[in-house]
């Protein structure tokens, strides 16, 4: 037997079968592409910034662990968020990791995890590595929660954690929020309400969330300006936190993240300006690609859901004009001929009207 033979045997019977068979997530290579798949902020950081990063950088002793409790980046972000003195943060390696904390702490063979479908990808994933079962609701055709149908899965399955991104990803809308309220009011347990896209949406429940016994709110810094940082970040209860906090592995946030973050929320105004420029934006690219004719359903993120007559055929016309999309055809029945196109610079944004204008005259030749 020879030894790649003996190591995939050796992972036949070693490795979970539920494991062995998910597909690992995908990050195409962007180099040379303009970048419109991954929500990022588009914008760059002012040359005094980045020199202020460099020297906190510099500052750093990285032959030491970090601050195991991360407290001058969570005091930063209390400060920058005008955080009530009752209420606790915890951080993460991004929003993944404290997913699938959450998952580990409330979750489990027979406590379910359950989320309005299509959602954010990692809310199945973490269910299925922590060997929970993960319960889906369908969204209405229009994307809006199915109140009836929640509350309905709810009363049945009594899930341990309902996972509610506000706004939603892939769909970009943000459900009605006397909707989340119910929702939040019939969960037996906890309620996360994913609040990534939060700089680019109209509400709110990160003031609300010692109203509820049930909820906390998750956070990243990766959509408004930080994803390289790779920090999230949970706010709640400190019960809830303590809770967590638990299952959090130690020194999960490094030194050079937690250096670098309270000098970028210092200067906090520079990214809620890019912010309301990527919003600006959107709405200007939505207008461009709806009188092309095609669907743009509405978005309170950084990107706009469109659905077109042949969304492969766009995808691959994008990919050849050197623009990354997001093609979520065939990911799920609702998104059938869609693409998710993250909002960039106004000519990137310019670049990629162009080059699906250039599509959609050659398709009808």
């Amino acid at each position: 037997m020879t030894l790649a033979a003996a190591v995939r045997a050796r992972i036949a019977g070693t490795v979970r079968d539920d494991v062995r068979v998910i597909e690992r997530y995908h990050v195409p290579d962007a180099r040379g592409f303009v970048k419109l798949d991954a929500m990022e902020n588009p914008h760059s950081l002012p040359a005094n910034i980045a020199r202020a990063l460099a020297d906190a950088a510099a500052a750093v002793s990285l032959n030491r662990y970090p601050d195991a409790s991360a407290t001058a980046a969570r005091d930063a972000l209390r400060r920058a968020l005008d955080l009530s003195p009752d209420v606790d943060v915890l951080l993460g390696n991004g929003s993944d990791e404290l997913i699938q904390i959450i998952v580990s702490t409330v979750a489990g063979p027979d406590r379910a995890v359950l989320a309005p479908d299509p959602s954010f990808v990692m809310y199945r994933r973490s269910a299925l590595i922590g060997h929970a079962p993960f319960v889906p609701v369908a969204l209405r055709e229009n994307f809006g929660l199915d109140v009836d149908a929640m509350l309905h899965t709810i009363e049945r399955e009594r899930p341990a954690v309902v996972f509610v991104a506000y706004p939603n990803n892939p769909t970009g809308n943000a459900f009605a929020v006397q909707d989340v309220e119910r929702v939040v009011r019939a969960a037996p347990g906890l309620v996360v309400i994913d609040e990534a896209y939060y700089a680019y949406a109209n509400d709110s429940f990160v003031a609300r969330v010692l109203e509820f016994p049930n909820i906390v709110v998750l956070r990243t810094v990766s959509k408004i300006g930080m994803a390289g940082l790779r920090v999230g970040y949970v706010v709640g209860h400190p019960a809830w936190i303590a809770e967590f906090d638990k299952v959090r592995p130690p020194y999960n946030v490094g030194a050079l993240p937690q250096a670098v973050l309270p000098v970028l929320l210092a200067h906090r105004e520079v990214l809620e300006a890019q912010a309301a420029d990527v919003r600006v934006e959107r709405e200007r690219l939505r207008a461009a690609l709806v009188q092309q004719g095609s669907t743009v359903f509405p978005s309170q993120a950084n990107f706009l859901l469109v659905r077109l007559r042949d969304a492969k055929t766009a995808f691959a016309a994008l990919r050849e004009a050197r623009i990354l999309v997001k093609n979520l055809d065939g990911t799920h029945p609702l998104l059938a001929n869609c693409l998710r196109i993250t909002v960039g610079r106004s000519d990137e944004n310019d670049a990629l009207v162009r080059a699906l204008a250039r599509h959609l005259g050659e398709k009808k030749r």
